[in-house]
């Protein structure tokens, strides 16, 4: 059962991951990379690939990723204090994104950070980097923030994964940002996902 509620207490390590498709091999390439906190110091990249087994469906994108960032994961030698997945946790429409499952297989705190929306409704947060607003349910239950990480930039998503809060979610998350959109954690996961699909498969 995803636990909502959390804190984590002093950071050393943070940690990203993503994963990567190619649909003509059947295959999903996934990276973690772990950074010190709060220099976000890159300490270890590790990737990991699992054959595609599961359809595609749209809502349960996490069983199609969850076995190649899995494989990653156990290869990680630097244990994180919390996990940033790129994809929807509670913001999601069974409450259960890529980020809860990846938080419950890991037993660890998880947030997730998404790119665009996939439910909810919510106001334009404002046009600063800080700002932020929350992301509500049908039924008007708070499942996530809408957090603007760059001035005048399309906000993130940030949604609870597992075992911690959501205001420590929203402020880890710009915690880690480095200037770009997307938190490090989970922009370096993603290069390095792409960089192990290009190598494989010649693609640029």
């Amino acid at each position: 059962r995803v636990i909502r509620t959390g804190k984590v207490s002093h950071p050393q390590f943070v940690a990203g991951a993503d994963a990567a498709f190619d649909v003509e091999a059947n295959r999903v390439y996934a990276a973690v990379v772990v950074l010190r906190f709060p220099r976000l110091e890159p300490v270890e990249t590790v990737v990991g690939t699992a054959r595609l087994s599961f359809p595609y469906i749209p809502g349960l994108l996490s069983f199609r990723e969850a076995p190649a960032l899995l494989h990653a994961f156990e290869k990680v030698r630097h244990d994180p204090d919390v996990v940033f997945i790129d994809g929807h946790g509670l913001s999601h429409p069974r409450s259960a994104g890529i980020a809860c499952h990846i938080g419950l297989c890991l037993n660890k705190p998880t947030i997730g950070c998404a790119k665009s929306l996939l439910i909810g409704r919510h106001r334009v947060p404002g046009p600063s980097r800080g700002s932020h607003t929350s992301l509500y349910d049908a039924n008007n239950r708070v499942i996530g923030a809408v957090v603007r990480t760059r001035d005048r930039v399309k906000p993130v998503f940030v949604s609870v994964g597992h075992r911690i809060g959501l205001a420590q979610a929203v402020q880890l998350t710009l915690a880690c940002g480095k200037g770009y959109r997307i938190p490090e954690p989970t922009r370096q996961a993603d290069h390095w996902a792409e960089q192990a699909k290009r190598e494989v498969t010649g693609i640029k």
